[in-house]
């Protein structure tokens, strides 16, 4: 499946066959593009532990254990709708906490993030020597870690040099967990332009739900986009966030946008038997 162009393969593993330590080395492998499927990350489906529906465990494609994911769960979302896993509106457990699915048609789903435990407007780093103020959102708890940096010439720059970049950014030493960077472009009235390097795939990738929520949220402090149906031009797609403000707590953001289920079937590689 792919949201916007944010690409997984999904694993049902509510009956436990598969066990746990096997799914890092399910996620290197099946993730690979020239050696087996290729994804952004596997998402395995287990049993509810609590009081959700069942639940999410999301492995980025080197294999590293992954908090949550919004496209992701999107995607899960849909997935759980149609294989009778859970009705229209779902309760998804995650490594980061509970997360809500929504179906709003066939192919739009919306999930409510996990609210923000850490925001940091205008925090200093220090990249090559130069002083750099950026944006450092932590949603959910444990917290999945974004850098949102608002560059408004991220057009005019060469896309290796960007990717450079993002790659010191997601291993800056200040970030205990590294972290995910999103180079942000505000373009017009409650639109934004995004491009995610993304931790775990350690690249950039052509959509991020949990990036593009992180990136509504600061620019909404910094005063530059309403509340409601906040555009995020992602390289796969269009998301809209809406979200809710009290004070200097950011919290209900929603993440709405297209689903897509590209094929289902058996895995035969033969590496993994």
């Amino acid at each position: 499946m792919h949201g916007a162009g944010n690409d997984f393969v999904i694993i049902n593993n509510i009956s436990g066959d598969i066990p746990e330590k096997e799914y890092p080395r399910l996620a290197q492998k099946l993730c690979s593009y020239h050696t087996s499927i290729g994804a952004d990350g596997l998402m395995i489906v287990v049993k509810a532990e609590n009081c959700g529906d069942y639940g999410m465990r999301f492995y980025n494609s080197d294999g590293s254990l992954g908090e949550m994911c919004g496209n992701g769960a999107r995607c899960i979302a849909r997935y759980g709708y149609e294989n009778g896993l859970a009705g229209e509106i779902q309760k998804i457990e995650t490594t980061a906490g509970l997360v809500t699915g929504e179906r709003l048609s066939r192919r739009i789903y919306k999930v409510r993030l996990n609210d923000p435990g850490v925001i940091e407007l205008r925090k200093k780093v220090i990249i090559d020597s130069a002083e750099i103020y950026i944006n450092y959102v932590e949603l959910g708890n444990p917290g999945i870690p974004h850098a949102v940096v608002h560059m408004q010439d991220m057009d005019e720059w060469d896309r290796d040099k960007l990717r450079e970049f993002g790659r010191k950014l997601r291993f800056y030493p200040g970030f205990s967990k590294g972290a995910n960077v999103n180079f942000v472009k505000h373009t017009g009235d409650n639109l934004l332009k995004i491009l995610t390097y993304e931790r775990g795939v350690e690249d950039f990738t052509l959509a991020c739900g949990t990036g593009s929520g992180a990136s509504a949220a600061v620019f909404h402090m910094l005063g530059l986009v309403s509340d409601k149906n906040i555009r995020l031009q992602n390289i796969g797609g269009e998301l809209s966030v809406d979200l809710k403000q009290d004070n200097n707590r950011i919290y209900d953001i929603y993440l709405s946008g297209p689903t897509n289920t590209v094929c289902a079937g058996k895995i035969l590689d033969e590496d993994l038997i």
